[in-house]
């Protein structure tokens, strides 16, 4: 399988195709889930075969994007399907790719392991120091698609998505999880002191 061509691809796509509008389903944001898989998995032992699903995965759990806004998992196993065999990827691999991006859909349901890193890596930025900024760009993104419209209700919004929130990799749940409660308690005490 070329794995070099897959991503060569797939990231010209996003980098030319997606609308300005996707502030935070941006090629940012895959590049940061995917380089936030690649560093769950070292700490969680996966590489060889499974570390390139793994990546492709990382790559595409997105692009649906491309062509929707809605239901974009589906889209974008779609363009896995269409697009992955050209690059050698096989059936059994593809099936994999697909449960993994399916996985991230919220609520989150990851099957195995190599889909519990994925879902972590999506959502890594809720118990990193960057939780602010990026999720600045989200609130901009659904502001954008008319989601939601004052801060009161993104702050509501991300209190309600924390509180729901489960990291799955023992890595994530070490390394993120104190630092998302923090932020937890800090949105809840900017709810507190907005009424």
């Amino acid at each position: 399988m070329d794995s070099s061509g897959a991503r060569a691809y797939i990231l010209e796509q996003l980098r030319t195709r997606l609308p300005i509008e996707r502030s935070y389903h941006s090629l940012e944001h895959t590049l940061d889930v995917y380089a936030s898989a690649i560093s769950i998995a070292e700490q969680e032992g996966v590489d060889g075969e499974g570390l390139v699903i793994l990546k492709i995965a990382a790559l595409y759990h997105d692009a649906g994007f491309l062509t929707q806004d809605t239901d974009h998992e589906e889209a974008g196993c779609r363009i896995v399907k269409e697009v992955l065999p050209g690059f050698g990827f096989n059936e059994r691999q593809i099936e994999l790719i697909c449960d993994m991006i399916m996985s991230t859909r919220i609520p989150q349901s990851p099957r195995n392991k190599l889909a519990r890193i994925l879902c972590d890596a999506d959502l890594d930025y809720l118990g990193r120091p960057d939780f602010q900024r990026i999720g600045a760009t989200l609130f901009k993104e659904m502001q954008t698609y008319g989601v939601l419209s004052t801060e009161r209700e993104w702050n509501q919004l991300q209190v309600r998505f924390i509180e729901r929130h489960t990291y799955f990799t023992q890595t994530n749940k070490q390394l993120r999880e104190p630092l998302k409660q923090a932020h937890l308690a800090e949105v809840r005490a900017w709810l507190h002191q907005n009424p």
